[in-house]
């Protein structure tokens, strides 16, 4: 181990305790102009995510693995629970944050003009991070931290600073590393006009003196050559202002140095930043580089905190800064492990936008909504409701309103049999765009065709452009897709039916929808053991060629296969998609004893559960559209036939129950 390394050990990390890392500092709003190329006068549409230099800091430490807590302030308002839940979705704690009833959550646009310009607004006047209370600082929480992490934004008031050194004194108290990224905004300590805010570095004696009479309470700091001149004060010398900081601080010193990489200096200062210790960058094309510094930190403290040396973890936090710049966003691009084991193979891309691998990675390994199973009541059908109401002689007009009753029936079941988390719904946006609306926000699997019925080669329903179509999708709705596949179809067939499901991959991809890919072999004459094999041959064969195409949706759904068949294809889909969510079985109406007894069949741990349709609601249905049965009757029918199936289901799969 060199000396440099050693030293690196000797920064003051507690072990064992509760948290890793608290982040106290800026929580907003990033609205990020989806126009590449733009300014943002002419931007017309926006993204929202997670955002605030310190927030993205816990979120991106969360997301590497360590167990973060976020201290910060937001509005009573939806913008402040929607920051809430983004942090608790990656594992974050929240318990630190406080509620401002009179406050706005803190809110940023951004924009992507081109690889040298990246124009920001701040929307802070007064807004509630910058309210945070110091009286709320809970020493006793900051006891239970091995490091606390303050970005420069709240050193620039007086309210925000004395929150800043409450903290920092617990921190003091009981042993816990103290870091400051500097993070220099000169527009957030009032010295340009409010529609500078991409300006990066202005030099002020006022923010000097500020800086350096906190500096000794750190114990590390991070920030780029600017934010060190001016935390030094000499404005055009880097050495001078790094001599500057350390007659102040024994803080150890990492200064970033943008695509050139990082140094350490963790006691005197060099001659030259070339003599000191350095991690080189990694060399990569840039979409974006808001956020990279943030990435910077958290792969830097993530690595530190797992023990590693400077090389390692400055290395980590390169790699980073690389993955975010070139990606749209800051908290959302921010890698995660199974990314940075990806990067450090040998195997990437040399392109990271290239990258199908690491794009594949990051979407299935960051957090997302556990689904270790579902009991889904499906009645996404068209065509078979509007049969249904021609048999029945009743009006189409009514089938809306039967949908919402079927929504009805699912939150029965899901109450009396405490399906929280595990029952959904397959709903069309046609006849069931209520019952969709009441089925959204409540934590079900709400999953959405977009095939027009019976179509063979497969065509888009009411769109010939489906990507446009999903835009205007609530982000919790799932893509399904029903395809008539046939691996020996013609020539012509096939390729027009893999060209559309590639079309719809590449939609799913770009608007971050899940995939549910429904393949039913065209019917075939004959029945009894042969007949069934040969389907599952076919459905076999399929998927491994749609694997081969490069398509890998999050969910198969399928009808039942034989015990050897759903081996082969847990084996196929380990191989192919270890990330893949898993298979649910399809009802294809049949009968609700044949189904229970399928189920028993289907325990291959790749099998989540179900989705079932006609077979739960075709009799009642036609009865209440012909004024036989009233609404309660309707949806106590239907909620009979449903709690059938997922007491069927669970009694095979009682493992799966209890988690």
């Amino acid at each position: 181990m060199t000396d440099v390394q050693s030293l690196t050990h000797t920064l003051p990390i507690p072990q064992g305790r509760s948290f890793d890392l608290v982040c106290l500092g800026r929580l907003a709003v990033d609205l990020y102009a989806q126009q590449i190329g733009s300014s943002l006068e002419d931007a017309t549409s926006f993204a929202r995510y997670l955002g605030g230099s310190s927030a993205n800091i816990a979120f991106g430490a969360a997301r590497l693995g360590l167990r973060t807590a976020m201290i910060s302030r937001v509005g009573d308002e939806q913008m402040g629970r929607s920051l809430r839940e983004a942090l608790m979705r990656e594992g974050c704690d929240v318990s630190q944050i406080q509620t401002d009833a009179q406050r706005l959550t803190g809110l940023v646009l951004l924009g992507i003009k081109d690889r040298e310009t990246f124009p920001l607004l701040f929307y802070r006047e007064n807004c509630a991070d910058m309210a945070l209370d110091a009286t709320q600082i809970d020493g006793h929480f900051i006891a239970q931290c091995r490091a606390l992490l303050i970005t420069g934004t709240h050193l620039s008031t007086p309210t925000v600073q004395q929150a800043s050194e409450a903290a920092l004194g617990y921190a003091a108290q009981y042993g816990v590393l103290r870091v400051l990224d500097i993070d220099y905004r000169p527009v957030l300590w009032g010295l340009t006009k409010p529609g500078e805010g991409a300006n990066r570095y202005v030099a002020e004696e006022a923010v000097t003196a500020r800086l350096q009479a906190m500096l000794p309470h750190f114990d590390l700091l991070i920030g780029t050559e600017e934010e060190f001149l001016i935390a030094g004060g000499v404005p055009g010398d880097l050495m001078a202002s790094l001599r500057a900081v350390r007659c102040v601080t024994a803080a150890a010193m990492v200064v970033k140095l943008g695509a050139a990489g990082c140094c350490f200096i963790p006691g005197a200062v060099p001659a030259r930043i070339a003599d000191a210790p350095t991690a080189h960058g990694e060399k990569v094309e840039v979409l974006n580089v808001l956020g990279a510094g943030d990435a910077f930190a958290a792969g830097l403290l993530s690595g530190l905190l797992d023990g590693m040396d400077f090389q390692a973890a400055a290395r980590q936090a390169n790699a980073c800064g690389a993955i975010v710049v070139s990606r749209h966003a800051c908290s959302a691009a921010m890698p995660t492990r199974a990314e940075l084991e990806h990067w450090f193979s040998g195997s990437r891309h040399p392109k990271v936008d290239a990258d199908a691998q690491l794009a594949h990675l990051h979407r299935t390994t960051a957090a997302r909504y556990p689904r270790p199973s579902v009991a889904v009541l499906a009645f996404d059908h068209r065509s078979q409701f509007a049969d249904l109401a021609r048999e029945a002689g009743s009006n189409e007009d009514r089938l809306p309103a039967l949908k919402q009753l079927l929504v009805k029936a699912t939150a029965e079941v899901e109450a009396s049999h405490a399906l929280q988390g595990r029952v959904g719904v397959l709903i069309d946006g046609f006849y069931g765009a209520d019952a969709l609306a009441a089925a959204t926000g409540r934590g079900w699997f709400v999953g959405r065709p977009v095939e027009l019925p019976l179509s063979r080669p497969l065509h888009f329903d009411q769109t010939a452009s489906v990507a446009s179509q999903l835009v205007t999708w609530p982000a919790e709705h799932v893509v399904k897709c029903l395809v008539y596949y046939h691996p020996d179809d013609t020539v012509a067939l096939r390729l027009e039916q893999e060209a559309q499901l590639h079309t719809l991959w590449e939609a799913t991809r770009v608007s971050g929808h899940e995939l549910l890919l429904e393949l039913v072999p065209p019917a075939e004459s004959g029945s009894g053991e042969r007949a069934a094999a040969l389907h599952d041959e076919l459905v076999l064969r399929s998927i491994q060629r749609l694997y081969n195409l490069g398509f890998k949706p999050e969910w198969w759904k399928l009808a039942p296969l034989s015990p050897p068949a759903w081996e082969r294809l847990a084996c196929l889909i380990a191989e192919r998609d270890p990330h893949c969510r898993g298979v649910v079985i399809l009802g294809l109406n049949q009968p609700l004893d044949y189904l229970a007894k399928s189920f028993a069949q289907a325990r291959n741990p790749i099998i989540k559960g179900f989705m079932v349709g006609r077979t739960l609601w075709v009799a009642p249905s036609l009865r209440w559209l012909q004024n036989q049965i009233d609404d309660d009757t309707l949806v106590g029918e239907v909620a009979s036939n449903f709690r059938r199936l997922v007491e069927a289901w669970d009694a095979s799969h009682p493992a799966m129950q209890a988690h």
